[in-house]
């Protein structure tokens, strides 16, 4: 595996939704690497290397967080907080990938920085083509801004 390859970083702690994401990528033919973080804790102890992930290389951050909003431990919206307020982590491109439809969540989303707000359509033929365009435009056509040294 090339050692350039983007990372997605996927915050989703339903195991069917981050096996259903996980197909959908693959059958776009998305080969990024797929770190999967199942909880708030867990994405934020990854992106900050803490935790579990001590030690690892801050200097290559995710090109694309997807995150879920309803997570245990620390919620999608405070790890989204958290992501903005850090200077490694500021200008991190953050979708939320949700079931959920309340528009409070899609206005703190926003407000907190979210560069992107997906409902996760409960048709897979749908969701397949929302992963297909959601790859092409943040890991093909998006370009972001150099990571902080």
């Amino acid at each position: 595996m090339a050692t350039d390859k983007k990372i997605i970083l996927l915050v989703e702690d339903n195991p069917d939704d981050e096996a259903l994401t996980i197909r959908a990528l693959r059958k776009n033919n998305i080969l990024n690497e797929i770190i999967v973080a199942r909880d708030g804790v867990e994405a934020l102890d990854y992106l900050f290397a803490t935790g579990s992930y001590a030690g690892r290389d801050t200097g290559k951050q995710p090109q694309l967080v997807l995150l879920d909003i309803n997570l245990p431990k620390i919620d999608g919206l405070e790890v989204l907080k958290r992501i903005r307020s850090d200077d490694r982590t500021r200008t991190q491109p953050v979708v939320i990938l949700t079931t959920s439809s309340e528009q409070r969540d899609v206005i703190a989303s926003y407000q907190l920085g979210a560069n992107s707000y997906i409902r996760k359509p409960v048709d897979f033929e749908q969701f397949m083509e929302a992963i297909r365009q959601l790859g092409l435009y943040w890991l093909v056509l998006n370009v972001t801004p150099p990571q902080p040294g």
